[in-house]
């Protein structure tokens, strides 16, 4: 792995988007290999809780290139299923069979703020910033957007960030119950992976609890993954429409 941190300790796979030069922005290929690390962390028996940060800019969504192509031609098979692939790393963080934290500092939008969202517990800097940025830049949210947002944090949070595009700092998204809490910039990976390895002291207890917190949580409406597909024609309009 080029742009990907991982190594596990006390049970803890920790997952570290780095490419700092364009603030974590994903790539294809670093796509893929966020979905590796999370695939290879839930291969892991060992394995109970995995840890997702990007240290000083969590992640700044998707490469413009990716989101260009895809606009350019949005039926032509290759730039179709680069963005699947982007899509495809943070279904998979969402999906992996093991309780998953995010450790956000800096930014997370758009694509990135999908990636926080579809962890199961967010720790966040207090200056840390929420924001969808889809529309900022004339596209329509993508990734199962307003699923991931409802889901955590209801419907009025949903309309204010995906509908409206407001921005939330750390505090304001602990309030909107978008995280769990919020700390220092310094110490928001440590807290995260405090409460990463309490959870990971028992790996297999940590694995069948997820399973079903998962099921037994679920909101109403349209499955995520159903989500994913009936935002997709919509976002490839608004990107062939600029």
């Amino acid at each position: 792995m080029t742009e990907i941190r991982y190594e596990v300790g006390d049970g803890v796979a920790r997952i570290t988007l780095d490419a700092p030069d364009r603030r974590n922005a994903l790539s294809v290929e670093m796509s893929r290999e966020l979905t590796d690390a999370a695939l290879t962390a839930g291969a892991d028996r060992s394995v109970g809780a995995i840890v997702v940060s990007g240290g000083a800019h969590f992640c700044a969504g998707a490469v413009r290139s990716v989101l260009a192509d895809a606009g350019r031609d949005p039926a032509e098979d290759g730039a179709y299923r680069n963005l699947e692939t982007v899509y495809q790393a943070f279904t998979t963080v969402g999906s992996v069979g093991v309780p998953t934290v995010a450790a956000v500092r800096g930014a997370a939008v758009g694509a990135g703020l999908n990636l926080a969202l579809a962890t199961d517990l967010r720790i966040v800097s207090r200056t840390a910033r929420f924001l969808p940025g889809f529309a900022q830049i004339g596209i329509h949210p993508g990734g199962g957007h307003y699923t991931l947002l409802a889901r955590v944090a209801g419907r009025e949070a949903a309309s204010a960030l995906g509908l409206f595009g407001d921005e939330v700092d750390g505090e304001r998204a602990v309030a909107l119950g978008l995280a769990w809490a919020a700390y220092d910039d310094g110490e928001v990976e440590e807290q995260a992976l405090t409460m990463a390895r309490r959870v990971a002291r028992d790996p297999e207890l940590a694995r069948r609890m997820v399973a079903n917190f998962r099921r037994e949580t679920t909101s109403g409406g349209v499955s995520w993954d159903v989500a994913v597909e009936l935002e997709r024609p919509a976002q490839m309009w608004s990107l062939r429409r600029r």
